[in-house]
């Protein structure tokens, strides 16, 4: 008789943490419900990246002075730079080429950060798809053309990203672009002055 009521009260704890299971789940669905779906439309609208976005790498030619740091910090050893001996003590390096594989490229920054020059610099170009794994191999010409951001491209709606919309904004449709986001931005975080 003892087994039997032991069975009856494990059934009957099992049905009771199923309930609470089954309800916890529930709730977080129909809180779901109140909710309005937000669907960007992909190639007419697209959403502005965040300002410390790593997108694709922008170089400058003119700055670059050939020193291979880009090359030592990479964890990857990445950057190929192409140069030849300088014609005398006070130019020792003469930059050929420079190219970067996109296919290979994990996005770290570090380039940039240790470039003395600041010939490196991140884009929000993103869209870097290819049919051509050779495509991907970005030589100085093409490290060099400045993209089009995605706010000053007349062809598409800017929107913002949910975590930037002001207090109480659900729908990045509604929201103009030039309007103040919710909470300090990260010029505002460094800078406390700008705060107030």
């Amino acid at each position: 008789m003892l087994g039997f009521l032991r069975q009856v009260g494990d059934y009957t704890r099992d049905t009771v943490d199923a309930a609470r299971n089954i309800a916890q789940g529930l709730a977080v669905t129909f809180d779901h419900f109140q909710r309005r779906p937000v669907t960007v439309q992909y190639p007419y609208e697209k959403l502005i990246p965040s300002p410390r976005y790593r997108g694709r790498i922008h170089y400058e030619i003119d700055k670059c002075i050939a020193c291979e740091v880009c090359v030592k910090v990479c964890p990857i050893n990445l950057p190929i730079v192409d140069y030849e001996p300088g014609p005398s003590k006070k130019i020792a390096k003469v930059l050929r080429n420079y190219s970067i594989d996109f296919g290979v490229c994990i996005f770290c920054a570090n380039c940039v950060e240790y470039c003395p020059t600041q010939c490196l610099s991140m884009t929000e170009e993103y869209e870097l798809t290819s049919f051509d794994r050779h495509n991907l191999n970005y030589d100085s010409v093409a490290l060099g053309r400045l993209p089009t951001t995605v706010s000053t491209d007349p062809s598409i709606r800017p929107l913002r990203e949910l975590a930037e919309l002001p207090k109480g904004e659900l729908d990045p449709h509604n929201v103009p672009v030039n309007q103040p986001a919710y909470g300090p931005q990260p010029k505002q975080v460094l800078n406390p002055t700008m705060l107030s």
